[in-house]
């Protein structure tokens, strides 16, 4: 017999400390390279190190961790990272802020030093948080997106890519932050309603008529080049080829035809500024126009705005409005709302300046990234059409230069005299050209020995956009490396980074090795709010999930993740962590029932696992019902359907196992000796795999407490260290009989109706019937004779009369029950 001691009551905090302790003692999560195993990996995303995980982490990283569970129980060997993207303005403002110092004011070298001696400080209890959600990552697979290893990448893949002809270093009109003061990627923009005036102006024709044309940015009236009109408009031919004097700034321009012109816009005329907007700039290189710069880096006017010099853009815009007013030129103004393109980080208007950037080349490749993404696999399969869109609305080839001081330098020097580029050799890489000098002593284009360093750093997604070298590259000299390399199992992520991370990292597969970077992308939503809307501090309807597993467990906060399918938002309600609590509780209860049941009484031996050679029909229906689970929860996570997986083992689990199955079996083994051996081998069989299955089914959801309750018992008969190494259930189709459960679901209808009777008579559903008498068809009474013994004890009923004299109201069966009601309440 075998003696264990079974906790009165499950102590969440206690008890997923001791299994996340237990986990890492024992590396239970630990990758091995070495293994014969079939490896899946997991290109995982880096959370920025700011401070603690947010809601969101919680969310979505608890979808990841689900198929990483699943995939290691079903034989795989799990490759699955942990790194954090360090290498942005989010870690730059924090260090600032956490250290007091500005960045500027700094050596970049001493600065990334102490970012990352600051990092390394604060990153374990960052880290930690991670750790309490129960993720199964090897945390010593680890990466920081500014670490040597890091900047050594990325500064070859532009090396890479510069010598393949995919690289360009050019002065031409940028998407410029002022806010920041540095130029930005198509993909850093996001539409922002703002409130605006809608202007129409007197524009003088030389024959001293009034041109109306229309604008919502009349600051821009001193960098304007030329006005445009549809030739398609009646009034082209009058008056394409003419000029006309801009208000205000008095300076002439022409009047060209061009189809870009939107007859139904505003006057349908329009005047270009270089640069108001992306059509300014076709119009700037078609027409071959002046170039006007109104505006300077740092967001100010400049000194062609003449009396507005130097002011903000916003004070340059009202002044520049109240002085058309003063001389009356303005027709008609009209208050309006209207999406602007805003720089993601600040939420600052973006502009369009001149300035010499780094470019990767790629608009000629759009069919071919379309043709990437549909080779991927997608879940769920109308993601893909955000890539699609993304693509298709492409304008700009990527710019990855930014004018900031902390980052991964360009590995890049020029030419003092011709402005020859000289790349880093990879051998001395990382580099930072601002500390270090290139390998040659002369130029090799003109033999100038002075060389002016690049100050520039590349764009964060140029690194980001390379995690599954980041993380594979770790085994680059162990044999493992080429079945990690080129593509990884899955790319997890959330719906909003899909133009943005997913993308660059499907160009920097494809440009590089001309392959996916992943066969499978898993996209998440987002948690909201209660009310739908986004969480935010600043509204003050963030769900901190510290709090949250705090009060009720990490088990509980997953279990609500997983309530949502892939690419759903969901509003965060506390209710289904409660939901997931009072599962958590329940499993416990349940599981040390039947422990209990299977360790056997102080003369008896315990359960040793095994099979019977004839099952109990009850017991067939409960097996039955579990494989039918396994299959159905098996296929769901094959295809990524987590939450269908959940959904079938929470009705297994709760109806047919906890309300049911229990308190069929509880008599059988609580009165042994009334049944033959046989019979108690079939239940005690039956619990031992139905209650092992059903916290195996678990497990990917509610690691902690599967983990303990495994450790009741079950270990000891599977021999294996964590239920998280063990199997996933394997489905048996020869346990699968219609019959039985037929007759087992006719069984549950009694029970209930028997439960039913006596809950609204007020009487115990330990009252003795002295007759049940069931009025059925010939079929249901055969099914119910073959489960009559076990109908008895359950309902304590003394015995069953049968009859098929009755008009049924339903298509099984009609109950009455021989009670007496006024017995029952004295007792």
């Amino acid at each position: 017999m075998v003696k264990i001691e079974l906790p009165e009551k499950y102590n969440a905090k206690e008890i997923e400390q001791k299994w996340r302790e237990f986990w890492e003692k024992e590396n239970i999560y630990k990758f091995n390279p070495d293994t014969d195993k079939e490896i899946y990996s997991i290109d995982t995303p880096p959370p920025t190190v700011s401070g603690k995980m947010h809601a969101g982490h919680s969310y979505s990283y608890s979808q990841q961790d689900f198929i990483a569970r699943f995939q290691r129980m079903k034989g795989k060997e799990v490759f699955y990272p942990f790194g954090t993207d360090d290498n942005g303005l989010a870690t730059e403002k924090l260090i600032e802020k956490m250290k007091n110092v500005k960045s500027t004011k700094m050596s970049r070298k001493d600065f990334i030093k102490l970012c990352i001696d600051t990092l390394n400080e604060i990153r374990p209890d960052f880290v930690d948080d991670w750790k309490k959600l129960g993720m199964s990552c090897d945390f010593d697979i680890f990466y920081s997106t500014i670490d040597d290893h890091s900047r050594r990448i990325s500064q070859r893949s532009f090396i890479e890519l510069y010598k393949k002809g995919r690289e360009y270093r050019k002065e031409s009109p940028t998407i410029w932050c002022p806010e920041c003061e540095t130029a930005i990627a198509q993909v850093e923009l996001e539409d922002k309603i703002l409130k605006s005036k809608f202007i129409d102006l007197k524009f003088k024709l030389q024959n001293g008529e009034d041109l109306i044309i229309s604008t919502t940015r009349p600051e821009m009236l001193p960098a304007c080049v030329a006005i445009f009109i549809n030739p398609e408009d009646k009034r082209a031919k009058n008056l394409v080829g003419k000029k006309v004097k801009v208000p205000l700034f008095n300076h002439e321009v022409e009047i060209r035809a061009d189809e870009r012109a939107d007859p139904e816009k505003g006057t349908g005329i329009v005047m270009c500024c270089t640069f108001g907007d992306q059509t300014d700039i076709e119009w700037y290189k078609a027409h071959n126009l002046d170039l006007k710069i109104a505006i300077t880096k740092d967001g100010r006017m400049t000194e062609i705005a003449k009396d507005y010099a130097g002011l903000k853009i916003k004070d340059a815009r009202a002044k520049i409005i109240e002085e058309l007013r003063k001389h009356n030129l303005i027709v008609k103004e009209k208050e309006i709302e209207h999406p602007v393109n805003v720089h993601e980080r600040c939420g600052i208007e973006i502009e369009i300046l001149q300035s010499k950037q780094w470019f990767i080349n790629y608009l000629d490749l759009r069919e071919i990234f379309l043709e990437q993404g549909q080779k991927l696999n997608w879940y769920p399969k109308f993601m893909k059409h955000r890539l699609d869109n993304w693509i298709n609305g492409l304008q700009w080839d990527w710019c990855i230069s930014r004018q900031r001081h902390f980052g991964i330098p360009f590995p890049v020097w020029y030419c003092d005299n011709c402005e020859e580029v000289i790349l880093a050799e990879e051998k001395s890489l990382p580099v930072d050209p601002l500390v270090n000098s290139p390998s040659i002593n002369k130029c090799p284009k003109c033999g100038c020995e002075k060389f002016n360093p690049e100050k520039d750093v590349l764009d964060t997604w140029a690194t980001s956009s390379l995690t599954p070298q980041l993380a594979t590259e770790l085994f680059k000299d162990h044999p493992v490396f080429k079945k990690l390399q080129p593509t990884m199992s899955l790319r997890p992520q959330a719906h909003d980074i899909i133009a943005s991370w997913l993308f660059n990292t499907v160009v920097k597969s494809y440009l590089h090795n001309n392959s996916l970077p992943w066969k499978d992308a898993t996209i998440s939503g987002w948690l909201l709010a209660p009310d739908g809307t986004k969480m935010s501090k600043s509204k003050g309807n963030t769900m901190e999930p510290q709090i949250v597993m705090d009060k009720y467990s990490a088990d509980a906060l997953r279990y609500m993740a997983s309530s949502s399918k892939l690419g759903d938002d969901l509003p965060y309600q506390e209710k289904e962590v409660v939901t997931g609590n009072k599962t958590v509780v329940k499993l416990f209860n349940s599981s040390k029932f039947a422990v209990m049941q299977l360790m056997g009484k102080e003369d008896e031996e315990s359960y040793d696992g095994r099979k019977p050679d004839k099952f109990n029909i009850v017991d067939e229906w409960i097996l039955s019902r579990l494989n039918k689970v396994i299959e159905k929860s098996t296929e769901s996570f094959l295809v990524y359907e987590y939450s269908k997986a959940k959904q079938e083992v929470d009705l297994l689990f709760w109806q047919s196992f906890c309300d049911n199955y229990m308190e069929i079996v509880k008599h059988k083994l609580y009165n042994k000796n009334q049944y033959q051996e046989e019979e108690i081998l079939s239940a005690q069989y039956t619990l031992y795999h139905v209650s092992l299955s059903i916290i195996k089914l678990y497990a990917p959801f509610i690691p902690h407490i599967t983990e303990e309750v495994y450790h009741f018992f079950y270990d000891k008969i599977e021999k294996v260290d964590s239920i998280h190494l063990t199997s996933w259930p394997e489905f048996d189709k020869t346990m699968v009989n219609e019959r039985s459960e037929e007759a087992g679901e006719v069984f549950v209808d009694i029970l209930s109706s028997v439960r039913k009777y006596k809950s609204h008579n007020k009487v115990s559903l330990k009252t003795p019937i002295t007759e049940l008498r069931i009025h059925c068809e010939d079929k249901h009474n055969r099914l119910i004779k073959d489960i009559e013994r076990d109908l008895l004890s359950v309902t304590h009923a003394q015995k069953i009369v049968y009859s098929d004299n009755v008009n049924l109201t339903c298509d099984k069966f009609a109950i009455e029950l021989g009670i007496d009601l006024g017995e029952a309440e004295k007792k």
